[in-house]
């Protein structure tokens, strides 16, 4: 991702454009095509003086200017004149833009697609894998680790079908000059305009949209979603980790080191990393919509905080989800820990189940209640819920001993969790983006 965004790779963009509009200008007689050949072999990064760019950059004060004179300078024969024909500043920083978003939704979405493979695979490993189910922070009921990997799962496919939606909508040029209306390039300014998006691999617009926003504030908001489920996955990751829960943890290879000063520490310090930078791209994405509140034509002040806030958006996030794809590539189920947790409540949490079975007999609602009693006064005496249980009336006379045993097992009450992690799996094998 560094590799698209950086000075050299966005001035290059910059140059890709102009190298189009002088060669799809001479295709349309607009330029002589000596001057177009000769302007396109020169915009390369190499052919131009850095060194007067920056000088230059002092003196005009113009972000674009130094480059389209340095290109200029490089055009021998006269061709320089013929350097950005028509076009406006905007047209080639915008253009050039969307070039490199166009790059970084490569990279994020092949990324995005290698870390939802992981995921599958987990989902397919653990789909009977039994792990309590938290809901508020505690204890809840029995689910799978498939189950909720699956969920994390179809969150990723449905931001993969996002992603697949903005593309043809975002990724479109503009070689529309001035304010938008094509004035300085006459009677052939819509047959070029197309011609040079088409050459550049990018659509064309129905209209101008230099004061129109829009395009970018998806994308980055397309990139906001996908970073908040990150965020999640994460954070469940962390917590996991915890000595105290110790049901999965990060691969941690030899020679790494968790502390300067405690030799134990084997930190979730990937994990720990994809969060932090997950919370710092967060603060591009509430400028977000602020990008989409240009004065008039074009607003300087809004339109520069583009340049800005899309860069960083795509570099945190390749960061993000290059360490959780590593995370979860060696992720380590533990799913001894998972078994001793689900005992943690000394059968407590299996309270529901225990409720619709003594239902058939004693009713749901007077189930619940004797369950309620039942369930209060154990935690309150420290006693296991099968004591507390047969030591309630209505419950042991619903239930025999042998049925409180097999109902208080918490690996066979997790629903039906493996078939649901199937039918999930399979309807997104369906729609075609994953496996």
């Amino acid at each position: 991702m560094r590799g698209i965004f950086n000075d050299e790779a966005r001035i290059q963009r910059w140059l890709d454009v102009e190298a189009a509009l002088a060669l799809e200008q001479a295709k349309l007689g607009m330029i002589p095509t000596a001057a177009a050949e000769e302007i396109a072999a020169k915009s390369k990064f190499d052919a131009i003086d850095m060194d007067l760019v920056l000088h230059l950059l002092a003196v005009t004060k113009h972000p674009l200017v130094p480059v389209v004179r340095a290109l200029e300078q490089a055009c021998e024969n006269g061709a320089g004149e013929y350097v950005h024909f028509g076009v406006t500043t905007q047209d080639i920083i915008d253009t050039g833009l969307v070039l490199q978003m166009k790059d970084a939704y490569d990279v994020i979405r092949r990324d995005l697609l290698e870390m939802a493979n992981h995921l599958l695979r987990l989902s397919e490993e653990h789909r009977n894998t039994p792990m309590m189910g938290r809901t508020l922070m505690l204890q809840a009921i029995p689910i799978t680790f498939g189950f909720k990997a699956a969920i994390w799962l179809s969150e990723i496919d449905r931001h993969l079908a996002r992603l697949d939606e903005i593309a043809p909508r975002v990724f479109v040029g503009s070689i529309v000059g001035a304010v938008g209306t094509k004035a300085s390039f006459g009677s052939k300014a819509h047959d070029m305009e197309k011609a040079v998006n088409t050459y550049l691999g990018l659509g064309t617009p129905n209209i101008s949209w230099q004061p129109a926003r829009d395009r970018f504030y998806e994308f980055g908001a397309v990139m906001g979603g996908i970073n908040a489920t990150l965020n999640k996955i994460g954070n469940q990751l962390l917590l996991l980790a915890h000595n105290e829960f110790d049901e999965i943890a990060e691969p941690f290879g030899e020679g790494q080191v968790g502390s300067s000063t405690m030799p134990h520490k084997r930190n979730p310090a990937v994990t720990e990393n994809s969060v932090t930078v997950s919370n710092t791209l967060k603060s591009n994405i509430n400028m977000l919509s602020d990008i989409t509140k240009h004065e008039h034509e074009r607003d300087g002040a809004v339109w520069k905080m583009e340049w800005k806030i899309i860069p960083e958006i795509c570099l945190m996030l390749s960061v993000v989800l290059a360490n959780q794809k590593f995370v979860l590539g060696g992720l380590e189920v533990k799913k001894a820990s998972m078994l001793n947790n689900l005992k943690l409540l000394k059968g407590y949490a299996l309270a529901e189940r225990i409720m619709f079975a003594a239902a058939d007999k004693l009713g749901k609602q007077t189930a619940h209640e004797e369950v309620y009693e039942a369930a209060m006064k154990g935690i309150e005496a420290g006693v296991t819920f099968k004591e507390a249980l047969l030591d309630n009336a209505a419950i042991s006379g619903a239930l025999t001993e042998a049925e409180l045993d097999a109902l208080l097992d918490p690996t066979t009450y997790v629903g039906a969790s493996p078939d649901i992690v199937d039918t999930a799996i399979a309807a997104i094998r369906k729609e075609g983006r994953i496996g």
